[in-house]
């Protein structure tokens, strides 16, 4: 096995947290790929994984190592993919919402995976921020103005948003006809996990943007939780309409403030910009647009 095998195998081991997944993949046996990544530790003299009877993950110096593995492995095969004329193949590694994901891009996917038959996709869900480059994953569906100028963005379109409130909560607390008439209202925190604080809810009036931040009696950083607790009465809630398409059609939840609604939120793409896109992020980027092409 040479250097490049052994970086292919590091790399498939981190990204899948397991020898015996990374070694079928490559279609070697687990105490090759062991023997392999023992080779590679005492060549570069670090240790790259710290094991567990369950799991395997990067020590400190097998995260920093990743990161460049990748990058090696992408300039290779972006520099096979320049000159073959194969269809575009491998494995693509993708962080979105899972609420998004589930809504928009898994309903077209046997589109997208029959043309292309020889990509493979793996999304991953948290609602952590993801660093893309340490942790190998090639793109990110995010909403709103992202903060990391390291990263190439791709607008793929604008997500309507809606005020709402449950009919349990407009009963007890009245529906307000206008923003100043919000006193005595309250709200679900959504908390930020850029800043860690409760976000305001915000109304598009006469062109301008104005915040209003009400009481909070329960608040949570999990977007489908605070829409549990919207659903529960919990107070008023903003998000991308479509999370709420179903239970506003149900009468679940309710419209608040229509003629003000907030301010439309914006949807993109990143990928590292210090790496050459594959061919298989390529075509993926493209139907990513396609995708959501249709939106208002």
């Amino acid at each position: 096995m040479d250097r490049i095998d052994r970086m292919q195998l590091f790399a498939r081991i981190v990204e899948g947290g397991s020898f015996v997944k990374a070694a079928a993949e490559l279609g070697m046996a687990r105490s090759t790929a062991t023997q392999a990544i023992k080779a590679l530790e005492q060549e570069l003299g670090v240790r790259l994984l710290a094991r567990t009877t369950r799991h395997v993950s990067p020590t400190p110096d097998g995260e920093e190592y990743h990161a460049r593995v990748r990058a090696i492995l992408s300039e290779i095969e972006a520099a096979h993919s320049a000159f073959s004329a194969d269809s575009p193949s491998g494995h693509l590694r993708i962080d979105a919402p899972g609420l998004l994901t589930r809504t928009f891009i898994v309903p077209r996917l046997p589109a997208f995976l029959t043309r292309h038959p020889r990509i493979t996709v793996q999304f991953g869900q948290g609602e952590r921020l993801v660093d893309l480059v340490r942790e190998g994953v090639d793109c990110a569906l995010r909403a709103g103005e992202p903060e990391d100028s390291s990263l190439m963005m791709r607008r793929l379109g604008e997500l309507p948003e809606i005020t709402c409130a449950s009919p349990a909560y407009i009963q007890t607390h009245g529906m307000p006809k206008s923003i100043d008439a919000l006193d005595g209202h309250r709200m679900v925190g959504f908390v930020s996990s850029r800043t860690g604080k409760v976000m305001p809810l915000e109304f598009v009036q006469n062109g301008r943007v104005q915040t209003r931040t009400l009481p909070v009696a329960v608040s949570s950083d999990s977007a489908d939780t605070t829409a549990d607790l919207a659903r529960m009465g919990f107070g008023l809630i903003q998000a991308p309409r479509y999370r709420f398409a179903q239970e506003l059609a149900q009468g679940d939840l309710v419209e608040v403030l229509p003629d003000v609604p907030p301010a439309p939120m914006p949807l993109n793409v990143l990928h590292p910009q210090d790496r050459q896109v594959s061919r298989r992020l390529a075509v993926f980027l493209d139907w990513l647009k396609e995708v959501f092409a249709d939106l208002p």
